[in-house]
C-alpha cells in the first residue's frame, strides 16, 4: 500500500515535526508552505536524510486552484495521497468588535476552507482506493472557547464539526477521519504572547509545562497507523489537562 503523506502548513511548528514523524514512519511527504521556502527545504532535507523521499510546494491552502495543483504534483511525484494531515492555520487575538470583516473572511479562508479544498484535493483517489486517513487540527479553543480569540475559535470548532461528518460519510468507503486538539503549543504561534505569558499558561496546564510540535507529532503518528484502524470520527485533545 502506497504510504503517501501531504501535510499543509508543514514549514515549522506542528507541521514540520509531524512531516518528519510520518517520514521515520515510512511516509513519502510532501512538504507544503506559502512564507518560508528556506524553512521548507530544511525540512525536505531532512526527510530525504531519513530514507524517504520529500518534495516541497508552495500553496496558499484558501486558493483553491493551488491546492489542487499541489495535490497534483504530489501525486505525480510521490504517488497518490494516503493520508492528509490539514495542519496550516493562522492565528490572533482580537475583542470580537474589533474584528474585521477581512480577518472573518482569512481565518476561515485558511482554517476552515483550507481543510475543504485539501480534502476534496485528495479525496478521489482515497475513494477509489477505500482507503485512505484524513487528520484534521483543530484547537482546544474550538472545543471550550477562548476570550479575545472568537474568530480562530469558531474555525477550530469548524474543523471539528468538518471532521466528524466526514468520519460518518466516508467510513463505508474504508476511509478514517479523525481530529486532533492541541492545548498550548511552543510554537512561533503562541512565542507572540511573551514569556510572561507562556509561563503562566504552564502553570496552568495540570502537567505542569507547555506541549511541544512532537506532542502532536505523535498524536499523528498513531492515529495514522494500524494500531487506530478502528478509530474514526475522534477528537483526541494533547493539552497536558489544560481543559479538564
Amino acid at each position: 500500500m502506497n504510504k503517501t503523506a501531504l501535510i499543509t502548513g508543514s514549514s515549522r511548528g506542528i507541521g514540520r515535526a509531524c512531516a518528519l514523524q510520518l517520514a521515520r514512519d515510512g511516509y513519502d511527504v510532501c512538504v507544503n508552505y506559502v512564507e518560508r521556502e528556506d524553512c521548507a527545504n530544511e525540512v525536505v532535507d531532512a526527510i530525504r536524510a531519513l530514507g524517504q523521499r520529500a518534495i516541497a510546494v508552495r500553496a496558499d491552502v484558501s486558493d483553491r486552484a493551488a491546492v489542487n495543483e499541489m495535490a497534483a504534483r504530489a501525486k505525480q511525484e510521490l504517488g497518490s495521497i494516503s493520508l492528509l494531515v490539514s495542519n496550516a492555520g493562522i492565528a490572533g487575538q482580537s475583542l470580537f468588535q474589533d474584528v474585521s470583516e477581512a480577518m472573518w473572511k482569512r481565518y476561515f479562508g485558511v482554517n476552515v476552507d483550507g481543510a475543504f479544498h485539501t480534502v476534496q484535493a485528495v479525496l478521489g483517489d482515497m475513494l477509489h482506493e477505500k482507503h485512505g486517513c484524513i487528520i484534521t487540527i483543530s484547537s482546544i479553543w474550538g472545543l471550550r472557547g477562548a476570550s479575545c480569540e472568537v474568530t480562530y475559535s469558531a474555525t477550530k470548532g469548524a474543523l471539528i464539526a468538518l471532521t466528524r461528518s466526514l468520519a460518518m460519510e466516508l467510513a463505508p468507503s474504508g476511509i478514517r477521519a479523525n481530529c486532533i486538539a492541541p492545548g498550548v503549543i511552543k510554537t512561533d504561534m503562541v512565542d507572540v504572547l511573551g514569556e510572561e505569558t507562556l509561563a503562566d499558561l504552564a502553570e496552568q496546564t495540570p502537567l505542569g509545562r507547555l506541549g511541544t510540535p512532537e506532542d502532536i507529532a505523535h498524536a499523528v503518528s498513531f492515529l495514522a497507523s494500524e494500531r487506530a484502524s478502528f478509530i474514526t470520527g475522534q477528537v483526541l485533545t494533547s493539552d497536558g489537562g489544560f481543559i479538564l
